[in-house]
């Protein structure tokens, strides 16, 4: 049905409707989402900013503590995009 929300189950067992925050791409974390992390694997890149509209399928939504405390191997670049702030 077009615009109701469907409903999918988070990893803490909670209801969520796609209407509701991203939850963090890494395991066993419940964190509401705030940044999306690409990689570009031929140039040992990455990029992390704001959280994305929408959900991708080859971006990871990060809480912040995750986004704060990204590492990357030895030799890749990270791009931090930083939101403006009036």
């Amino acid at each position: 049905m077009l615009g109701v929300p469907s409903e999918r189950a988070s990893r803490s067992g909670h209801s969520l409707t796609e209407m509701d925050g991203r939850l963090c791409s890494k395991v066993a974390c419940a964190r509401e989402a705030v940044a999306t992390l690409t990689y570009d694997y031929g140039d040992k890149m990455a990029a992390l900013g704001p959280l994305a509209p929408a959900s991708q399928p080859h971006a990871h939504d990060l809480c912040a503590p995750h986004a704060d405390r990204l590492s990357l191997p030895a030799g890749w670049l990270v791009v931090r995009h930083e939101a403006l702030r009036a």
